[in-house]
């Protein structure tokens, strides 16, 4: 990236002009329109349906207990905030999970970490739209509520401090975790316990290629003592292990299969949600490809129940990676054919289309790093009408904790050089003929939704291409 003489400045940034100096590199349309519209409020909801993390955002049909707004507050535009719950037009992103943990310490400095809840708006026009921030989990005076009619640069900062907890929840929660660490629970109890004769083999392999050695590669060079995300996040070091035990108590089975997750979060209605749509679709096609593989091998329920080395690999799932907490709603044992199809898509669906919607836009969207602040190096504004352009500039991470966290982006962000897309088997693992002929009809299904995703997105300002078939990997490889 041509950035080795800023690496180890620890200088402010002076301006949102010297960004320039690293913000040069690899511009795409995305990355360009992130640059001019951070700031925009509109843009600002955007990215909570098809950003980087599409996870956190759930309908807010009553205000939580440590939320200090009233029913009765007027949103711009419409009714009182109570009607507009009822009417399903306010939705929520609470990062309580950062609640309390330990911010990281770069340059000498401790940095900050707040868990912000921040209440959204649908307008008229089918944009989201914040309307209040609380950068705090608990009430008090020191911790304000922050609303678009504050100053700009109070409300800016505000936004910022959100977009700080965004990147870090996204990065060890929704990315780390839910993709990366999952794949590799499914992909080593593959390896434990089924022969590679067993179909279930056959379909799941090519679906775990290079996952393990990424997530080694990311244990070494990411979050060990000495990683990128140690040394230059706000919630490296000892926050890593505070939020990835929090975020896998509370993991559940329903937020897994998207079908579940959306009808959970009240989210069926949303305009303009491109991750729903496209990931749907390639839920529904890889549940029709899944079930049609699986019901050639296995004829009824009974033979599911009676295949020992099948409920081994369940049980070891649920025992090894969700730490056999029935809360979760992870199946222990495989009842129904049924049942071990959808658990089945949702394997596939995480190796391959969850990890490309949370992995491959991270250099786009945060290559501008204001839009994506990996730390915060002073704490959260304790009241209002003080917040300047220079406050903003000196909370913002240092030039070369920038630079360290944007060529990590970028790296994450590239296609492999033996880049293999979903449905594409360079290994014949099947012989038979029905198997044969159920891989070519899901490789028809997922062309059609290329297709379908590509005249879509000619009519966007901003194309959604992160759910496109033909630009993601079979597995979690990058």
């Amino acid at each position: 990236m041509k950035l080795h003489h800023l690496a180890d400045s620890k200088d402010n940034w002076k301006s949102f002009d010297a960004f320039y100096k690293v913000f040069h590199c690899h511009h795409t349309l995305v990355s360009m329109i992130v640059q001019k519209n951070w700031k925009d409020d509109a843009f600002f909801g955007y990215q909570f349906l098809n950003g980087l993390n599409p996870m956190m955002i759930r309908c807010c049909s009553s205000l939580p207990t440590n939320l200090q707004v009233s029913e009765d507050m007027p949103v711009p535009g419409a009714g009182s905030l109570k009607l507009e719950m009822e009417e399903g037009n306010i939705f929520i992103c609470d990062y309580k999970v950062l609640h309390g943990v330990k911010a990281n310490i770069i340059h000498g400095k401790v940095q900050q970490l707040t868990a912000p809840l921040v209440l959204l708006y649908k307008t008229l026009e089918g944009e989201l739209k914040p309307i209040a921030i609380q950068l705090k989990q608990t009430p008090a005076v020191d911790n304000p509520v922050f609303f678009p009619t504050d100053s700009e640069y109070d409300w800016l900062l505000a936004k910022t401090f959100v977009r700080n907890a965004y990147f870090n929840e996204h990065e060890l929660n929704v990315h780390l975790l839910r993709t990366h660490l999952l794949a590799e629970v499914y992909t080593v109890s593959l390896l434990r316990n089924l022969p590679r004769v067993h179909p279930l083999y056959k379909l799941l392999i090519p679906h775990t290629r290079y996952t393990l050695e990424i997530n080694l590669l990311a244990r070494k060079f990411l979050i060990s003592e000495t990683g990128a995300f140690t040394l230059y996040a706000s919630s490296g070091g000892e926050a890593v292990t505070t939020i990835l035990q929090r975020s896998t108590s509370t993991l559940t089975y329903r937020s897994l299969c998207l079908p579940d997750d959306i009808i959970d979060r009240g989210l069926k209605a949303v305009p303009n949600f491109y991750y729903r749509d496209d990931g749907l679709n390639l839920w529904h096609i890889i549940h029709k490809f899944v079930n049609g593989i699986l019901t050639f091998y296995y004829n009824n329920d009974k033979e599911v129940e009676e295949d020992p080395e099948l409920q081994t690999w369940i049980k070891d799932i649920f025992e090894k990676g969700f730490l056999s907490n029935t809360n979760s709603g992870v199946p222990q044992f495989f009842h129904t054919l049924p049942e071990l199809v959808k658990f089945v898509t949702m394997v596939i669906f995480t190796c391959s289309a969850q990890h490309t919607a949370v992995n491959n836009g991270q250099f786009e969207f945060g290559s501008w790093m204001p839009n994506s602040p990996g730390s915060l190096k002073h704490p959260p504004p304790s009241k209002k009408g003080f917040a300047t352009e220079a406050t903003l500039l000196e909370t913002l991470p240092d030039v070369g904790t920038t630079v360290h966290v944007m060529a990590v982006l970028y790296l994450l962000s590239k296609q492999s050089t033996d880049f293999v897309a979903l449905g594409h088997y360079p290994e014949e693992y099947f012989s038979e003929e029905i198997p044969k002929r159920r891989i070519k009809e899901f490789q028809t299904d997922l062309e059609e939704l290329h297709n379908f995703i590509e005249k879509r997105n000619k009519k966007l300002q901003l194309p959604y291409v992160y759910l496109d078939p033909q630009k993601m990997e079979n597995s979690v490889a990058l």
